[in-house]
């Protein structure tokens, strides 16, 4: 049985990831690749539900589980801009961008988890936190390299960077390459008319 690794997630357009690409410029220059592993602007997203591996025959099972939860729920927007840490930016792990969204964005987060969970995909344990992940600190990091990186993020001035019109959610599918990860469109599902 092929298994492939999945995740539900909302998508940005290129125009917004380009736009993050050049206000975090500086950011990634002085926290450079030795230090954290910074996602390509392509790979960009707003992560709903990690799966893991999903069997092929799995794969039918949540697009239609996606098309019922998305035709419950109306499109809406979402506003990109600032950026943080996590846990904190004093012990970053790691590094991301804001989001702000009406309250349709976590009513479709607890629904996805409600029916994932109801095909045996195990609830999420921290609470909904909505961000884009910039990039992940490594774990080889010392004292020195932490100091740095605080310092880069304290330097950083990332304001608004767009609205996206999220009109569709997405299953995607994830593949591991040496280069970085390859992210590929599944199946989409458009939330109902505003």
């Amino acid at each position: 049985m092929t298994l492939l690794r999945a995740f539900i997630a909302l998508e940005i357009p290129a125009s917004i990831q380009q736009a993050i690409q050049q206000q975090t410029a500086g950011l990634r220059k002085s926290a450079d690749s030795s230090l954290v592993r910074w996602v390509t602007a392509g790979n960009l997203h707003l992560t709903l539900k990690f799966l893991g591996d999903v069997s092929s025959t799995n794969v039918q099972f949540l697009t239609q589980m996606l098309s019922r939860e998305a035709g419950q729920h109306p499109g809406f927007s979402m506003q990109l801009g600032g950026l943080g840490a996590f846990p904190n930016p004093t012990r970053p792990r790691v590094i991301w961008i804001g989001i702000r969204a009406p309250e349709t964005l976590p009513a479709v987060y607890r629904s996805l988890e409600a029916a994932t969970a109801r095909l045996g995909y195990p609830p999420e344990e921290r609470p909904f936190s909505p961000h884009l992940t910039l990039g992940r600190v490594k774990q080889s990091v010392t004292p020195t390299d932490l100091q740095r990186i605080r310092t880069a993020l304290e330097a950083a001035n990332v304001g608004q960077l767009g609205t996206v019109e999220v009109t569709s959610i997405h299953l995607m599918k994830s593949d591991l390459k040496p280069t970085g990860s390859v992210y590929t469109r599944l199946f989409s599902a458009p939330f109902a008319s505003k």
